[in-house]
């Protein structure tokens, strides 16, 4: 089993990604971050298709991703339409690269975070999670697009036992199948304390949200970062599935800077700032 951890990190994120005990690695991962607007992208794609066509459909996945950022689209579009224009051109490209290959289709799902200003928005097609917390308590999650969810949603199966169920990855949308997908969208106004995971299935199903949400809250996200991957690695075995997470911690300062751009950009915040003396709301 391959226990190496590639990592990579911006401003209050940290991300990594693990092979564990399969011969190739399918997830694939990346964080872009503007410092002039203190503005981030994450992004985590878990690939499928057989015969190298998953790791191909999840590098097609954060490449899109990159190329999209790097034209600066994120800048003057709302944040879901950004979002929504990622994921769609995403599958386009899957498609495409299907057509030059014979026996194998590169499908991919994909979360994906926006962090703008003070608000937050994300998208995801499959079963690659986005969870959010606040001091360690779970706000919410996104729904998988899972046989497995599916049968949570009628009762059938408690939510506790999705990462056991053989129905478990046979998902109801992706990308790069005959039809666009249908992209869930959600979004939220950040706040001090408040944090982040993004993780594909070989995370989520081997740790509980309550161990996400505590190692989210963690100092030291690198240290936290991989005692999550190391957990997810060792629960796996030796034929657990890749691995792939990141987490984000909305601080303070994160919380304050993005305030203050906020209100510089207003001038009814600019009127506001001189009347309280000190440019600072209560939360």
């Amino acid at each position: 089993m391959d226990q190496r951890i590639e990592s990579q990190a911006i401003p209050s994120v940290m991300a990594g990604r693990a092979r564990g005990g399969r011969l190739t690695q399918q997830d694939a991962l990346i964080c872009l971050h503007d410092a002039a607007s203190d503005a981030r992208l994450l992004v985590l794609a878990d690939g499928m298709g057989g015969d190298g066509a998953g790791e191909l459909a999840s590098a097609a996945v954060v490449d899109t991703a990159r190329r999209f950022w790097n034209q600066g689209q994120w800048r003057e579009q709302p944040g879901p339409l950004f979002l929504e224009a990622l994921c769609q051109a995403a599958h386009a490209g899957l498609r495409r690269h299907g057509e030059g290959l014979v026996g194998a289709e590169p499908h991919s799902t994909v979360v994906a975070l926006l962090i703008r200003g003070r608000r937050a928005c994300w998208a995801h097609v499959g079963d690659s999670r986005l969870y959010r917390f606040q001091h360690g308590h779970c706000l919410g999650r996104t729904e998988d697009h899972s046989l497995a969810q599916l049968k949570v949603a009628r009762g059938e199966l408690a939510p506790e036992a999705m990462g056991l169920d053989a129905d478990q990855h046979v998902l109801l949308r992706g990308l790069g199948g005959p039809q666009p997908p249908q992209v869930e969208h959600g979004f939220a106004a950040i706040r001090p304390g408040q944090s982040f995971v993004l993780c594909s299935d070989g995370v989520w199903e081997r740790l509980s949200t309550a161990e996400l949400g505590r190692l989210a809250r963690r100092r030291n996200l690198r240290r936290a970062l991989h005692e999550a991957l190391a957990r997810a690695l060792e629960r796996g075995g030796a034929d657990g599935d890749n691995v792939s997470l990141i987490l984000v911690r909305i601080g303070w300062m994160t919380w304050w800077r993005a305030r203050g751009r906020a209100r510089r950009a207003s001038p009814a915040g600019r009127d506001a700032a001189k009347a309280d003396g000190m440019g600072v709301e209560q939360l």
